[in-house]
């Protein structure tokens, strides 16, 4: 297990959540951290001790340039140098620990600074690989072109339905698994009509406007097409969609989907679908606890462009078990012979609540993963996809991302404005998150009950919460 010593500072958060990242949570690598001050400069210091090797990394700082971010900065900086010398491989992010990297270079072309000096900030400062710099440039010009099409009244709203037929091998959402048991089902979209009718209430008073909706879970097409007509009518009813410039339904998993609910749905108002195969290999998919088959999902995005759907994601998954390199290319070329709008590709996050994280069978090693990323990021580019946003996680395979392409610059507006936090995100149902962008340019956040149960049971909390979320705005 990795222990962390700090001397002179108490900058724990940085230098752990780095640490983490660069050498996962249960290395056994000691990390010494030390921070000296002299006269004219401050100096962070860090010596790594692994079982074969000992290193040591410095930078140090003038004092009159020392802020806060500065003196973390050269900590996390002095661990890097002094793990390039321990890791195999150069690390893709550099010194980047955050889950939002491109939250810095979107930051510097909303300021006025320029793609090139971006790419610089990204190289001189932060040490990220040629690629992941890219990668993170060409996301912060899709959240520009975003934010260029937002106004000071957006808000977008997430819906939650957290429920799923049966749960993922990888799978840490909070979510029920219902199989056939729906007798939480109707209780729960009575309590979340309650809400859908409040806030449509607190909204049209604030006057603020929907810009995006996005209804995910769970799975949301464990709903049937009765109940998913009786939910996109509450919301069209309820709320101003005059200036509502994307609807999407999270379907999923393709054993949720079938021609008439995909037509429900599209005829209802949503206009964007997401079709997750995770996988195009039927041994992989049995493996990750899916119980449909490639052709399923072949079927599904069939039905859904019959059904009207021009607007079409599908997610990938690299470093599913059993998976490896040569099977995950034939994933990805096969989903991108469809030419779906969008293709999102994330990397496995091995999170605590999951079956993956206790049972980490057969899975493919960093360096097959290195593979099946590079794959998707030179073939998705040749086939004119470009990346629009990504984010990464904890305990993520290879320290890489989760990256979302779009061709014809179909980009999905919802997750951009989620991801860099564009404008307040409003979440109705169970699991929810609110995000409350304050005028003072801070984030508030708000928690809706995470299981069915509980927002049901606290319904009426939800609703007081609401009224104190719009207070704000």
């Amino acid at each position: 297990m990795m222990t962390l010593t700090l001397i002179g500072h108490d900058e724990r958060y940085a230098v752990e959540q780095l640490a983490m990242s660069l050498f996962g949570a249960d290395s056994r690598v000691q990390v010494m951290s030390r921070l000296s001050r002299g006269s004219r400069y401050i100096t962070a210091s860090t010596i790594l001790t692994s079982e074969t090797k000992k290193s040591r990394g410095v930078r140090r700082l003038a004092v009159e340039k020392e802020t806060v971010q500065m003196r973390r900065r050269i900590l996390q900086q002095s661990l890097y140098l002094a793990a390039l010398e321990q890791l195999e491989a150069v690390p893709a992010w550099g010194a980047l620990a955050g889950v939002r990297p491109t939250k810095l270079t979107t930051k510097h072309l909303l300021q006025g600074g320029s793609e090139a000096s971006a790419d610089r900030l990204l190289r001189d400062v932060y040490f990220v690989t040629p690629q992941r710099r890219a990668l993170a440039l060409d996301c912060s010009k899709a959240t520009v072109r975003a934010f260029e099409k937002t106004e000071e009244t957006d808000v977008s709203l997430y819906v939650g339905i957290p429920f799923c037929p049966t749960r993922c091998a990888y799978c840490s959402f909070v979510s029920r698994s219902i199989g056939k048991r729906t007798e939480l089902m109707l209780p729960y979209l009575q309590a979340l009509q309650r809400e859908i009718e409040i806030t449509g209430q607190l909204l049209a008073r604030s006057g603020k406007r929907v810009r995006s909706i996005y209804i995910g879970g769970g799975t949301p097409t464990t709903l049937s097409a009765e109940q998913m007509v009786w939910l996109l009518d509450c919301m069209r009813d309820t709320f101003d969609l005059s200036r509502c410039l994307e609807f999407t339904v999270e379907g999923g998993r393709p054993d949720t989907l079938d021609e008439k609910k995909l037509k429900t749905i599209f005829d209802h108002g949503a206009d964007r679908m997401s079709i997750n195969p995770q996988s195009m290999v039927d041994s992989v998919l049995r493996a990750s606890g899916r119980p449909h088959t490639a052709r399923d999902v072949l079927i599904s995005y069939r039905q859904a462009e019959a059904a009207g759907f021009e607007n079409i994601n599908m997610d990938l998954i690299a470093g599913l078990p059993g998976d490896t390199p040569e099977g995950f290319h034939y994933s990805l070329d096969t989903v991108a012979a469809l030419n779906p709008a969008n293709i999102t590709v994330h990397t496995l996050a091995l999170k605590k609540g999951a079956d993956l994280f206790e049972k980490q069978v057969d899975l493919p090693d960093a360096g097959a993963v290195t593979e099946m990323v590079d794959y998707a990021n030179e073939a998705l580019r040749n086939l004119g996809y470009k990346p629009y946003y990504l984010y990464r996680q904890k305990y993520m395979s290879g320290s890489f991302e989760n990256v979302g392409w779009s061709r014809d610059n179909r980009d999905c507006l919802y997750n951009i404005y989620m991801m860099e936090e564009l404008h307040t995100i409003v979440s109705l149902g169970g699991g929810g998150m609110n995000k409350v962008n304050l005028p003072d340019g801070t984030l508030k956040r708000f928690h809706n009950p995470k299981f069915p149960e509980q927002y049901i049971e606290q319904i009426d909390s939800v609703l007081r919460q609401k009224e104190e979320l719009f207070a704000l705005l």
